[in-house]
Formats: C-alpha cells, sequence, structure tokens
C-alpha cells in the first residue's frame, strides 16, 4: 500500500503556523514511507476562498519547499460527487431529510450516527472513545443544496486514496464523525494522528494577539524557510536525541508518530530567533552579503560608497549577533557612519565615570602609536595601559567602544576596532574626547 497523506487548507488570505505545521508533518510522514504528499483546497466558502486567498496558501506551501505529487483538488469541482454520496446515504438509510428549522424554507439531509459507542486508534494519542449518548445525528447538506464540511472532507479522502490524516486534535471530536461517515460509504477508514495544540506562554492557543502568528508575517520579518521549517517540525516532534538543527532530508528519515508529543506545544519566539540566526550563519558568503545589502536598502540605510570588501568585514565581525538580515543595519549602523548617535545612558554609565576620559585619551595614544593595527595589537595595547594603571581592562574597554560606536554593547570590541581601522578610530576617539571630555 502507498502512503497518501494530504494537506487540505481553506484559504481565507492567511496561513496560520499552526495548519502549516500540520502541512510540514504530513510532508515528512509521506516522505519517510516514500509516499505521496497531496494538496486539496476546500474552496468552497466562495466569498473567503478568493483567488488572491488560493495564492496566499500556494505561495507559502512553495517558499517552505512543501512540494506535492500530484495535481491540487480544488473541492469547489467535486461538489456532485458531494451530493451523489449523500444520495448513496439515503438510499441506504443511513441519512434522512429534515426540515431542521422548522421554517418551511427547504429540507436539509442529516445523517443518522450507529447509535452505538464508538472508538478509533489514533497514532499519536492512543485509544479515542466516546459513547453513544454524546454523538448526536448531523447535518451533511443544507436546505439550500450546499454540503456541509464533514461530508465534502469525508467524500474528497475517499476519492483521493487518502489514507492517513494528520491534522490538529481540535478535529477530534470531527473525528468520530467521520469515522462513522467512512464506514456508511463502505470506504477504508484511514489512520489518524492528531497533532497537539501550539500553545503560547500561558498555555492557551497561539493567536494573532501573541505575536505573528501566519506565515506570510514571518517570511516579513525576515525568517528564513529553512529555519522556520525545522522549527516548527520541532514544535511537537522530536527525533530521540539533542539534535535541533536538521535539513527536512534528515527529518523525513527519521520521522515517525512515536516520537510526536500528545500534549501542547509552546512557542518560544526566542527560539526560533536563535534557530534563524544559525541559518543565517550557514547561508554562503555571498548569499548572506546581498541579503544584508538588500535589507539596509529597504530600510534606506545603504549608500553606494560603501565598500563590498568592508562590508563583508562587517557581516563577519557581527558573527552570532545576526538573527536577521535587516540586523546589519539594526546594529552595526555605525560602521558606515562617523555620524551616529550616542546612547545617554551608556554615556552616563561609561564616559562620565571618573577617570574614564583620561584613559580614553591615555589609549587613543597607544592606539596612533601602533604599526600594525589589528585585534591582536590593540588588545595588547589596552591590557598593558590598564595593568600599568592598576584597572581591570573593563575600565577601559567600555569607554573605547561608547567611543567609537555610541552603543554599550556589540561584536568583539578588538575585532570591530580592526575592521573600523585606525584612521576612524582615532578620529572618533577625538570626536568623543571633544564633546565629552569637559562636560
Amino acid at each position: 500500500m502507498t502512503i497518501r497523506t494530504r494537506f487540505a487548507p481553506s484559504p481565507t488570505g492567511h496561513v496560520h503556523i499552526g495548519n502549516i505545521r500540520a502541512a510540514i508533518y504530513n510532508w515528512l510522514f509521506a516522505r519517510h514511507e516514500g509516499g505521496k504528499f497531496l494538496l486539496r483546497i476546500e474552496d468552497t466558502d466562495r466569498e473567503r476562498s478568493t483567488p488572491e486567498a488560493v495564492k496566499t496558501v500556494l505561495d507559502a506551501m512553495a517558499w517552505l519547499g512543501l512540494n506535492y505529487d500530484e495535481e491540487p483538488v480544488y473541492q469547489s469541482t467535486t461538489t456532485q460527487a458531494h451530493l451523489d454520496a449523500a444520495g448513496q446515504l439515503l438510499k441506504a438509510g443511513r441519512a434522512y431529510k429534515e426540515d431542521k428549522g422548522g421554517t418551511g424554507q427547504g429540507e436539509c439531509i442529516v445523517f443518522k450516527m450507529p447509535g452505538t459507542d464508538m472508538a478509533f486508534h489514533d497514532e499519536i494519542k492512543g485509544e479515542l472513545k466516546k459513547a453513544a449518548a454524546d454523538m448526536k445525528d448531523f447535518v451533511i447538506v443544507r436546505s439550500n443544496g450546499t454540503p456541509v464540511f464533514h461530508l465534502a472532507n469525508v467524500v474528497d479522502d475517499i476519492h483521493m486514496n487518502v489514507t492517513h490524516i494528520i491534522r490538529g486534535d481540535d478535529h477530534i471530536e470531527n473525528t468520530y464523525r467521520h469515522v462513522a461517515l467512512f464506514q456508511a460509504l463502505g470506504a477504508p477508514v484511514p489512520k489518524y494522528a492528531h497533532l497537539p495544540m501550539i500553545v503560547n506562554a500561558q498555555g492557551k492557543p497561539y493567536s494573532k494577539r501573541d505575536g505573528a502568528a501566519y506565515v506570510g508575517e514571518f517570511k516579513e520579518k525576515g525568517f528564513l524557510a529553512e529555519a522556520l521549517f525545522n522549527y516548527l517540525a520541532l514544535l511537537g516532534w522530536s527525533p530521540g536525541d539533542d539534535r535541533e538543527v536538521m535539513s527536512r532530508d534528515e527529518m523525513a528519515k527519521l520521522f515517525t508518530f512515536d516520537r510526536v508529543q500528545s500534549s501542547a506545544a509552546q512557542f518560544d519566539v526566542q527560539k526560533l530567533e536563535w534557530m534563524n540566526g544559525v541559518y543565517m550563519r550557514a547561508l554562503p558568503r555571498e548569499e548572506l552579503i546581498a541579503g544584508a545589502q538588500a535589507a539596509m536598502e529597504k530600510q534606506g540605510a545603504w549608500n553606494d560608497t560603501i565598500d563590498r570588501g568592508y562590508f563583508a568585514r562587517v557581516i563577519e565581525t557581527l558573527g552570532e549577533r545576526i538573527h536577521f538580515f535587516a540586523d546589519v543595519a539594526d546594529q552595526a549602523a555605525y560602521f558606515f557612519t562617523d555620524e551616529y548617535p550616542y546612547d545617554e545612558k551608556v554615556v552616563q554609565k561609561r564616559l562620565k565615570k571618573e577617570g574614564a576620559m583620561d584613559g580614553l585619551r591615555e589609549l587613543r595614544a597607544r592606539f596612533a602609536a601602533l604599526a600594525e593595527f589589528n585585534a591582536a595589537a590593540t588588545e595588547q595595547a589596552l591590557r598593558v595601559l590598564a595593568e600599568e594603571k592598576g584597572v581591570g581592562a573593563g575600565a577601559l574597554v567600555h569607554p573605547v567602544r561608547v567611543a567609537v560606536s555610541g552603543r554599550g554593547e556589540g561584536p568583539s570590541l578588538f575585532h570591530m576596532l580592526e575592521v573600523l581601522g585606525k584612521n576612524r578610530v582615532l578620529k572618533r576617539i577625538d570626536t568623543t574626547l571633544a564633546r565629552f571630555a569637559g562636560a
């Protein structure tokens, strides 16, 4: 038997990360089993399922590399099959017509539940059961002749030969109805796997109120597709060891339901940002440089006088501080202009501290005397001076950092000084001394 999974979104203009995680798990399981991953667009809500909304779904999947193996099925084109199935159920006595609202405006078709206790095996949660008294008959075709989700969903799964249905655990109640429909239609019941909900720090369903919640938002914020894919795959599943950063092929090779947790998975944006940084730094050098330049251009922070070799050295110096392309402009604007602002709190703490200006002036002289101006030489000069003055290195490190960048933190100071270069460093120290020495 060939394993066949499917992702069946209802296009609304946004793709929630909970939905796309379900798509990722369907994709991973299909790839693990050497099966097929299918796409069905449940576009029967004509007001919301606009061409733009459908495109949003397709774009999100393409961006994340969720390639499907057959042409997408559009549910709006399979309505007749749904109605034929309803007719089959009526004929078999498994459904009946009823003027549900008592309005006299037409009859709907209601599916007759079997009237017995039901159970099914969930690949993640184990055996699930429900008493007959808790399962009521339900509408499958509205009085206006349109099929309801439950019927359409099951009929399309039958026609697409879906073998495994992997979706959120908010669908568990629906699954009892769907199992009954499969059985009533004489079709094999697929295996079900219900994924844990994604929650916020308070344990409530993760939503827009908690931050970015849609795939498009994460893309706009500068997250890389591979990083988001990797993070969402681990949001409820683990490979069984301590590995966190993995290629999709590695994840597909390892993906099994027994490693999917049944309890809710908490979304941690800081962990995602860390992972994005790992993927950023793994990019080919030219791709990283081009992306950072494009981000600076978008932010209005780029000018054509910036030397590309210098720009590459700045990015290399920032190192693990880069989590997004935009970080270069946000964190390192002082590398590209001498007109940088000073953080007033840092000035008060570092430059106006007793002895700070004298130390900076003496350090400026030591730097000026260096024949080689590199990280090793500037560090040695600073530490020798600190020892002579009987102070810790920090008494000099912090003032010079503020002097050359206006900030209290940043990349390795001595590598930063090397990239900035001797002339620029001396000029900035002079500017700082002139501005604050007498203040």
